[in-house]
């Protein structure tokens, strides 16, 4: 799985850098031709729609982005079309947005579309659908939306290209700042770069994010250099490239990714101590008995997010209650489970 952002691609005052665009699809072709089929998630349609509006830099209003990216979105495969069609290789698209990763069955279906492509030995080139897509149901970045197609497509590994040589431990534009060659997703080193924001062009925040989400499935990420034109080729070989990020040793099962990382929280439930052990020590289910208080309004069936007594995540689950009876019966025992475990993802150490 590689990702290739707007810095990347998008030339000042508008348009693609068609040079940095024929490089990526150098490099995918080639990861394909070694015997590692590759899917795409690229970004750049709203900087290619801007050349043929008469626009140097990016709307300001959604409107405006959506109709930059209904005319960017066909300039953008067409160039890829034709990049590809240098190696004798089909590509094809695939618009996601928020919407359908949250629904179970299309989640599915987009699944079995991108397994499809690449048994077809096609390419897919995966963008959110930026010209029909609201804020409800915005994804956020194209890291984020790397990190879970991984899991839709039990990739191997996932590789963000960008415009840095990798994450670095502070702003790579100071003098001074180190590399960071490889880290574990639950460095402290990583809390403090993602709560920091974005660091430099390279937007660090969204790469230590993805490279979370892949790494609680069992997938490392390696956020690398785009303009290298030998990272692939590195990544795959087993030399060291960027900043690799370590991931689970085990893989979580499809539909507990699903749970933890495609479906949208509808609301939180706050737990105590007790419970934060009984759910990532033990392996328990969650009881009304353990809740402290309950935020936002979610009904049965929704999923939630558990943090525990200092605010922090403890786990995301599909809830049997809704928000107004669990407020109602925080604290108190009942027979009915809040979150059954197995409708329940631990995204902490016990």
């Amino acid at each position: 799985m590689v990702k290739v952002g707007s810095s990347s691609l998008a030339a000042p005052g508008g348009g693609l850098l068609i040079d940095a665009l024929a490089g990526i699809v150098d490099q995918v072709a080639k990861s394909w031709k070694r015997g590692h089929p590759t899917v795409l998630v690229t970004s750049g349609a709203v900087a290619a729609g801007l050349p043929a509006l008469g626009l140097s830099r990016r709307p300001a209003d959604i409107a405006g982005l959506q109709v930059a990216a209904a005319v960017g979105q066909s300039r953008l495969m067409g160039s890829y079309t034709q990049e590809f069609a240098r190696h004798e290789m089909v590509c094809g698209q695939v618009l996601v947005d928020k919407d359908v990763l949250s629904d179970r069955q299309q989640y599915l279906h987009a699944r079995q579309a991108l397994l499809a492509m690449l048994a077809a030995g096609v390419v897919p080139v995966v963008n959110e659908n930026d010209t029909v897509v609201v804020d409800e149901l915005r994804l956020g970045d194209n890291d984020r939306l790397a990190a879970i197609v991984c899991n839709l497509v039990s990739a191997d590994i996932l590789v963000l290209l960008t415009d840095t040589d990798g994450i670095f431990d502070d702003d790579p534009a100071l003098l001074g700042s180190q590399l960071l060659a490889a880290v574990r997703h639950t460095d402290e080193i990583l809390d403090r770069l993602q709560g920091r924001g974005e660091l430099g062009s390279g937007g660090v925040a969204t790469k230590v994010a993805a490279a979370r989400i892949a790494a609680w499935s069992g997938i490392p990420t390696v956020v690398a250099n785009a303009a290298d034109p030998g990272t692939l080729e590195a990544v795959t070989s087993g030399q060291k490239v960027g900043t690799w990020v370590e991931g689970e040793a085990t893989r979580l099962p499809a539909r507990k990714s699903w749970i933890a990382f495609g479906q949208p929280a509808a609301g939180r439930v706050v737990i105590d101590a007790g419970a934060v052990a009984a759910l990532a020590g033990r392996g328990g289910s969650l009881l009304t008995v353990g809740v402290r208080s309950v935020e936002g309004d979610f009904e049965s069936g929704d999923a939630v997010e558990i943090l525990g007594p200092d605010g922090g995540l403890v786990a995301k689950g599909v809830t049997r209650w809704s928000s107004a009876e669990l407020a109602a019966a925080a604290g108190t025992k009942s027979s009915r489970e809040v979150v059954h475990r197995d409708d329940l993802v631990v995204l902490t150490r016990g």
